[in-house]
């Protein structure tokens, strides 16, 4: 399997429509995979299942991941990648509607690198998913 840069964990098909469209437009989609709940994510991450022949160190240059979706929610995917010694390096942005204050200091607790609330005007949201695309891909430096 090809270097993955950006690893998109999204259970609404338009949000990640727009996500992978606007990155596209930004020429930040080609290494991207988008999977729909965060038992795929844990799978991919960690080379099980599916993904069993997927090498765990060829790592995501980023993570954008949902709060709230089916099977495992974001919250137990952060934990499981900062738990690890192999993964708990790589960058997660946090792009959710919930604003609660509990899944945002929770989020920070677990090592978060950035919580995004979801915009809800399309113009907001397209701008903001560029902007964290041009910095997490091609302004960020991550450990070697």
């Amino acid at each position: 399997m090809h270097d993955v840069d950006i690893l998109l964990v999204e259970d609404n098909m338009e949000d990640a429509e727009l996500v992978v469209r606007e990155l596209k437009k930004n020429n930040l989609g080609n290494n991207l995979i988008h999977l729909m709940d965060g038992a795929q994510a844990l799978d991919f991450i960690f080379g099980k299942g599916k993904y069993s022949e997927r090498k765990v160190h060829d790592k995501p240059k980023v993570i954008l991941l949902d709060l709230k979706m089916p099977k495992v929610d974001g919250l137990e995917v952060l934990q499981a990648i900062r738990s690890d010694e192999r993964t708990r390096l790589i960058p997660v942005v946090i792009m959710t509607s919930s604003r609660e204050q509990k899944d945002i200091v929770e989020s920070y607790n677990l090592g978060v690198n950035a919580y995004v609330v979801k915009p809800v005007g399309f113009d907001n949201f397209s701008k903001a998913v560029a902007e964290l695309g041009m910095f997490w891909i091609l302004v960020n430096q991550p450990p070697v």
